[in-house]
């Protein structure tokens, strides 16, 4: 099973995205401007570079998920989350919030709108093999509950 979807246990994927924006939005005003750019720990993200992190992600999924849709098996290409991370200090946590709320409320809008069969639709991914529409969905659901679980402690840690 793929590691983030294995996140997700019995949640509904498109709850746990539907919701993630608000909740996002609630961490990062708890971290304040002060500590927003504060890495979580040695050699990890600072709150902005995990929201920044979650609209490169929320851009990636919204190719993928449209790529499964208007092409029979394709394959959906890795990419390389550090080397794209390399680019971070251009956005600040607003940006970033505002175009990760944007690409997920039109993603949302998407998913809520297939079918069955739609979700069903193959693909293959390289290094995770064959998988499903609905399997990347639960991806994105579960790549949401990581990160929002990092943001989480680190708060929990901070208090």
């Amino acid at each position: 099973m793929n590691p983030y979807a294995s996140q997700l246990g019995s949640q509904d994927p498109v709850g746990v995205l539907s919701a993630t924006p608000a909740r996002l939005e609630e961490l990062l005003a708890s971290f304040g401007n002060a500590r927003v750019d504060r890495p979580l720990a040695p050699g990890k993200w600072s709150p902005r570079e995990i929201v920044t992190h979650l609209a490169d992600a929320e851009s990636v999924h919204a190719f993928r998920f449209r790529q499964l849709l208007a092409e029979d098996n394709p394959v959906v290409q890795p990419w390389d989350q550090e080397k794209w991370a390399s680019q971070y200090a251009a956005y600040d946590t607003e940006q970033a919030l505002r175009a990760f709320t944007t690409f997920r409320d039109w993603n949302v809008a998407l998913i809520r709108s297939l079918t069955a069969e739609q979700m069903a639709r193959p693909a293959n991914h390289p290094e995770r093999g064959d998988l499903t529409l609905r399997e990347l969905i639960e991806t994105a659901a579960g790549h949401d509950i990581n990160h929002l679980r990092q943001l989480e402690a680190a708060l929990k840690q901070a208090a």
